[in-house]
């Protein structure tokens, strides 16, 4: 549990009061407030640590999502095959090696033995169990199908590692090239074309315009190092700051959407995370304005977050989820929207999504293959045309040289 200390206002007198409150997470924060008839004003966690230790446990203590999906299959294979939650949990601290981990475990299996469901358990820890994974949880163990639940997690924790990693490795070939271009010309042009120079500048020969580019290059780069490296510096930490911002990231996630190549990507990425987030949740029998809920939490991109709240207020009020994703068809393309309508008529929306996102992240998978292979011989062109301006840039002069003593 957290400590929090807030401030609240009494909706009944307008009194703003000051007082401390344990709970799971901000949401049962604002929550048990509500329900003692105030509204909340601001409120801080007394749990916060200091930047460095956030760091310092995060770099050691980290637990990373490849574990999380080994607990979650092996917790919901081991209650299928009749062990009881306690008892899977004692077996699965055993086997972890992880420090960080098997504390976890076994603050969980405390929880339960004292008479916590394993759903409240969990939420003790929000930085290891993200709402999706504990929602899941709490269903699986109201339906009595948790087993189901744990694989169905599973599933989705999976799946979505595997998105990112098919991304990350698409644009990790061209990202290393790129900065080993950036690592070569520095060092070219702060030690080799000096030399160089030195060498024409004595011997008298004219600098054609690709070597005199070349050596102003240099020149700016000896005189104004230091100068040049902070302002990069900088920037880029005005550009960090910026994206972190309300406004920024909007125009940021945008900006990404719209970017040739990669925003179709962007596009399916989020609509492949949709469906299979609300997916796994309505087929783990939670209510559908709880997982569109939740759904709009697992996404990152704030346009998507914007539509996802929408749905969820408009299905309060009575209104199918296919038309709200219909007004917004360029983030949402019409086959996930009639996908929904049918799953809306025939009460398998749970399973018409899974196969949305089935789809989705196969044509995921077969673009980034296809990026990969456009990359790279693009990448070779533009390495081959900075070699050959390079060479050229320091073999006219030496022509211009023969010239002379001939």
């Amino acid at each position: 549990m957290i400590h929090y200390q807030y401030k609240a206002k009494r909706k009944d007198t307008g009194e703003i009061y000051e007082a401390t409150l344990e709970a799971a997470d901000r949401y049962e924060l604002y929550r048990l407030i509500r329900q003692s008839g105030s509204e909340v004003v601001s409120f801080k966690s007394l749990n916060d640590k200091s930047l460095f230790q956030r760091m310092f446990s995060v770099g050691l203590g980290g637990i990373n999502m490849q574990e999380k999906i080994h607990f979650a299959r092996n917790l919901g294979s081991m209650i299928q095959a009749g062990l009881a939650p306690s008892r899977a949990l004692s077996v699965i601290e055993r086997q972890t090696k992880k420090q960080s981990m098997k504390k976890v475990i076994n603050s969980l299996n405390t929880d339960i033995s004292k008479g916590k469901t394993l759903a409240e358990s969990m939420q003790k820890f929000p930085k290891v169990f993200s709402s999706l994974f504990i929602s899941m949880v709490k269903a699986g163990e109201q339906s009595g199908n948790l087993a189901e639940s744990l694989k169905i997690v599973a599933l989705q924790l999976d799946r979505a590692n595997v998105l990112v990693r098919r991304i990350r490795g698409a644009l990790m070939y061209p990202a290393v090239v790129v900065v080993a271009m950036i690592i070569i010309a520095v060092i070219l042009l702060t030690y080799i074309v000096p030399t160089l120079l030195t060498t024409f500048t004595g011997l008298n020969v004219k600098l054609p315009a690709s070597t005199l580019l070349i050596v102003n290059l240099s020149n700016l780069l000896r005189d104004h190092g230091v100068l040049i490296g902070f302002i990069v510096v900088v920037l880029l930490a005005v550009l960090y700051i910026v994206s972190r911002l309300p406004k920024g990231k909007s125009v940021l996630h945008y900006c990404l959407i719209k970017l040739p190549v990669i925003g179709s990507i962007v596009v399916e990425v989020n609509v492949a995370r949709t469906a299979r987030t609300l997916s796994s949740l309505l087929s783990s029998g939670v209510d559908v304005v709880d997982a569109v809920k939740i759904t709009e939490e697992v996404l990152q991109n704030v346009h998507y977050k914007k539509i996802l709240s929408k749905a969820g207020e408009s299905i309060k009020k009575g209104q199918p989820l296919s038309k709200v994703f219909s007004e917004h068809e360029k983030l949402y393309p019409t086959f996930i929207t009639e996908m929904i309508s049918v799953g809306e008529e025939t009460g398998k929306m749970g399973e018409m999504l899974l196969g949305v996102a089935v789809y989705y992240e196969d044509d995921i998978e077969q673009q980034t293959k296809d990026m990969s292979s456009i990359l790279e011989p693009v990448i070779m062109v533009v390495i081959g045309g900075f070699v050959g301006f390079f060479a050229i840039a320091v073999i006219s002069p030496i022509y211009s040289l023969v010239n002379v003593i001939s």
